[in-house]
């Protein structure tokens, strides 16, 4: 039996499935991943143990396999915006990965708003200025870097690539390569005007290709095949609006997890106003489809802290507990590290308001459950602003989409059905299937599409919306207020 072996990478753990011809799973595996804080703001991981990580993912999905598989192809999907720096010549790594939720490059993205480049890094790459990219993280890499060494620089689909291939292909996917902020969009090729804005180093840079079609072939990979061919390669969020089948104009997805993606394909490149970015869905036989994005920092990682705040066994019990909550309770905004789209806020703070003798433990736990939904609301209301089709059919995925409260939560808040999909594998999913395109397992997008076209539908119901929109309002205001010292008081 033919199979994809897909991996993907993510922030917490790396995950490996094997899938059918027909589309079916056949088998998975997991390993976590660590994180680490160095200080206050700093997120980083180690790239030896996110490749350790793979490999333990991909033994534990192999261990698991019929017998009568062969593996065909390897696709990856993997956490964006996460970037780091190596050897080209030995592999070593020269420092960390600098995570997508890092924001030690705060002070430096200040410094090129304040000098005026804000509008000409968004015409170019339809990114806004912010720590969350890779363009300034890429700067603080090198700077820190031995020196005297010809090294390599690249999104974790890049470093991925180099493991499999043992060093022999530095390349990324066009997907990752539009959310590293060095990249013109239009032209689909690095630009050299960012890279000297970031001062980096092209030719440090990795090849930009297609989604689906040759990433080379591996060597001295633990359990595979030396010469399977590494036949995709896309970002996460990506990979998972793929894998929905999410091909026509506004179709879209939200993946829930640590943070949030909203996604939304386009007919077309359109350049996005602030509080949303424009970004390349996939790209096949060299065209780009572009979405409209948008990055929320935190969301259902705020669920497991207000279960320790609380006292909870676990976050079921948190979302029980949010569902007994009477009307009109406090507001909640997570910003424990800033507030992403459509806010871009570094400087906002995570604070409960409107709290009260009368304010409950259920009313607390239901304004941390309905932020997430608000965060959405927010994202949507960008992007309904500047759509030139409206919204089509919206998927969810991720762990938290399978609550059915949760997911309510969101309809309502949209007033749009939302279909919920039982596939906690969606991000390798999609990167499965588009390495069957250029395998020729799967012909075109519409038998793609027909792999995966079940899901329960959410309908939208009469609420408090309003209201409780009003109150996620005055709270999102209370949070981006000027601090004192800013403002001379």
């Amino acid at each position: 039996m033919r199979a994809i072996l897909s991996v993907d990478q993510g922030t917490t753990n790396s995950k490996a499935i094997l899938v059918s011809e027909k589309g079916a799973l056949l088998a998975r595996g997991s390993s976590p991943v660590g994180i680490t804080y160095p200080q206050p703001g700093w997120v980083e991981q180690d790239p030896t143990r996110i490749w350790a990580s793979v490999c333990e993912a991909i033994a534990a999905c192999l261990k698991t396999a019929p017998n009568d598989i062969t593996v065909e192809a390897i696709a990856i999907s993997n956490q964006r915006e996460s970037v780091t720096i190596w050897d080209a010549e030995t592999g070593e790594p020269l420092g960390p990965v600098l995570s997508w939720q890092c924001r030690r490059t705060a002070d430096e993205c200040a410094d090129l708003i304040n000098k005026g480049h804000s509008e000409r890094v968004m015409a170019l790459t339809g990114l806004p200025i912010d720590p969350m990219f890779p363009g300034a993280k890429m700067r603080w890499l090198l700077d820190r870097a031995p020196k005297g060494r010809r090294v390599r620089l690249g999104t974790i689909d890049s470093w991925l690539i180099h493991c499999f291939t043992a060093g022999k292909v530095h390349a990324c996917d066009a997907s990752n390569a539009a959310r590293s902020q060095v990249l013109n969009l239009n032209r689909q090729i690095w630009s050299q005007e960012l890279c000297d804005l970031f001062s980096i180093d092209l030719d440090a840079l990795p090849q930009v290709r297609d989604s689906s079609g040759d990433f080379g072939t591996t060597l001295n990979v633990p359990g595979i095949k030396d010469g399977t061919p590494i036949l995709a390669a896309i970002g996460d969020s990506h990979a998972a609006l793929f894998g929905h089948g999410a091909f026509n104009p506004g179709d879209g997805k939200v993946t829930f997890g640590t943070g949030s993606s909203v996604m939304t394909t386009l007919p077309h490149f359109i350049a996005p106003e602030r509080g949303i970015t424009t970004t390349v869905a996939w790209r096949l036989g060299g065209r780009p489809t572009f979405a409209f994005e948008g990055n929320i920092l935190v969301s259902a990682a705020s669920l497991p802290w207000m279960v320790e705040i609380l006292g909870l066994p676990d976050v079921a019990a948190l979302v029980d507990l949010a569902a007994t909550a009477a009307p009109g309770g406090p507001g909640f905004v997570p910003a424990f590290v800033g507030l992403g789209a459509p806010y871009w806020d570094s400087d906002s703070r995570a604070l409960f308001s409107q709290i009260n003798f009368s304010t409950t433990r259920a009313q607390m736990a239901r304004a941390v459950t309905d932020s997430i939904a608000f965060q959405v609301h927010d994202v949507f209301a960008a992007m309904g602003a500047q759509s030139p089709t409206g919204f089509g059919r919206l998927f969810v995925d991720g762990g938290p989409s399978q609550n059915r409260f949760l997911m309510q939560c969101v309809a309502d808040m949209l007033e749009h059905p939302v279909i919920q999909r039982d596939a906690p594998e969606a991000s390798a999913l999609g990167a499965a299937y588009l390495a069957g395109l250029a395998l020729g397992i799967w012909s075109d997008l519409e038998t793609i599409a027909s792999l995966n076209s079940s899901g329960n539908t959410i309908e939208p119901v009469p609420s408090s919306r309003n209201e409780r929109l009003a109150t996620w309002a005055d709270a999102i205001a209370r949070s981006t207020l000027p601090t004192a010292s800013s403002n001379g008081e």
